[in-house]
């Protein structure tokens, strides 16, 4: 029993006993009154220890008060939330529920973002975005047993760009530390922000390029796996995620990344399946803060779908889409300690029959789904108020990443060079608190061709 309940147990018990002592002895005073002539009923008594009716009724509004504090507070619990908190990959609030005993839990995160376009040769607008509010929530049956969601509502509204969407469901079945299972809606275990992509734990005001196009972040898929940790003891732990789910649509894919070929679970085809898998090895003591490891995609991506193409004028034909089987592999490693953030990643793509696919879709000679797509990133930043006792923090950073979503492309076709570019970030994050971040930056792209408007961006993101 919590310090709060122990409390209001001890409060009604208190006020039980009162209620009964002063009903008692109002019952004793109107027998007396009846057998002998005395003071009026209607005239004050003060006894030393008699309990009055007001003081009765002042004792029940507080022990109401307290349960209903009581109920509030397990409800929704209030509790900081640091990077730490995570579960099984997932964000440190979407997490919440499985450090309840039991019942239902809410968390979310938010932001709003600022882009501004600089050396501007296309006439982009400026950008000022209510970027996306999240709702996480989740329901303990019991010690073994839990369900956990995340919905979102991006850009806003509904209409234009905006939508609501279902960004994970699952019901995980908890066995064992080392086997555990998972099904459902999944996000798919790559990378660092397919999982963990709240504004306080990432830097920048966009997550990186590499994670959206060819980890297209947030990337979800219906499925099931199994999920586990093996504690090493000193040595740190080991901890897996492997899932079988709906594979890509294929038909979605573009000369600049994989995202358009995410199902996110909304009526998935599902003639093709894949399999991804992730391992990750924490150092615990032997290095505090390290973290390493890789992840796998591969499956089919055709979904067994035909699409009419114009063969000539006015001639049009039905084509088979091909299986195009897809993988995926990056790496990763993190340190985090000290007041540094450092994180690499690694990633590239193969994707089969990328040409015939790319003429089944209509793509010119100029312009074609790559076979093969590699990008990567580095990042450090350091916390200037680490030697300072405070709940602030101020963490400049750098990234640099390179992206090329056209590496390698069918004979036939020739590489839209535009598609390969480096990235550097430049910025800061300001937590007032570890919930609550203002983040700034400068995006300066360096394309192989043509020209990209650098970005200045600014955005304030929370979590809960």
């Amino acid at each position: 029993m919590s310090w709060k309940a122990a409390r209001i147990a001890a409060a009604a018990s208190a006020t039980m006993v009162a209620l009964a002592g002063g009903a008692e002895a109002q019952s004793e005073e109107a027998a007396a009154e009846t057998a002998e002539s005395g003071p009026s009923a209607t005239d004050p008594v003060d006894e030393p220890g008699r309990t009055t009716l007001e003081e009765l009724e002042e004792k029940i509004r507080i022990l109401a008060e307290e349960i209903a504090d009581m109920q509030a507070e397990e409800a929704v619990p209030v509790e900081d939330i640091t990077i730490d908190d995570g579960f099984s990959g997932l964000g440190p609030a979407a997490s919440k529920v499985y450090r309840r005993d039991r019942g239902l839990s809410i968390g979310g995160y938010g932001d709003v973002r600022f882009r501004g376009f600089v050396n501007n040769k296309e006439d982009q607008t400026n950008i000022f975005d209510a970027l996306r509010f999240v709702l996480y929530t989740g329901y303990k049956y019991n010690d073994w047993l839990v369900m956990n969601s995340e919905v979102e509502v991006e850009h806003g509204s509904t209409s234009g760009s905006g939508s609501v969407s279902l960004e994970f469901l699952t019901i995980d079945f908890l066995l064992h530390d080392m086997f555990n299972i998972r099904s459902g809606l999944l996000l798919i275990p790559m990378g660092f922000i397919n999982e963990v992509h709240e504004p306080p734990f990432y830097f920048g005001a966009e997550r990186p390029e590499v994670e959206r196009r060819i980890l297209p972040s947030t990337w979800r898929e219906n499925g099931l796996g199994i999920f586990g940790t093996f504690d090493l003891g000193g040595g740190g732990d080991i901890h897996y995620r492997t899932y079988g789910v709906n594979g890509f649509d294929g038909t979605g894919f573009r000369d600049n990344g994989l995202r358009g070929g995410r199902q996110k679970g909304s009526e998935a085809l599902s003639d093709h399946f894949a399999f991804v898998g992730r391992v990750d090895y924490e150092a615990g003591d032997l290095l505090p803060g390290l973290l390493v490891g890789g992840s796998v995609y591969a499956g089919n991506s055709g979904q067994n779908q035909n699409r009419d193409l114009e063969v000539s004028p006015g001639v049009t034909e039905n084509f088979m889409v091909p299986d195009a089987f897809t993988h995926i592999y990056e790496f990763h490693v993190q340190y985090r300690g000290h007041g540094f953030s450092i994180r690499g990643l690694w990633a590239h793509s193969f994707i089969d029959d990328a040409g015939e696919l790319s003429r089944v879709l209509g793509f010119g000679d100029g312009s074609s789904i790559a076979r093969q797509m590699i990008g990567g990133y580095a990042e450090v930043g350091y916390n200037v108020l680490n030697f300072v006792d405070t709940t602030h923090s101020l963490e400049p950073f750098f990234r640099f990443e390179h992206l090329n979503t056209q590496y390698r492309v069918a004979s036939d076709f020739a590489k839209d060079r535009s598609r390969e570019y480096d990235l550097y970030v430049y910025g800061f994050s300001y937590k007032p608190i570890p919930q609550v971040v203002i983040k700034f930056d400068y995006r300066d792209f360096d394309a192989r061709r043509g020209s990209l408007a650098d970005e200045v961006q600014a955005s304030i993101g929370f979590v809960f």
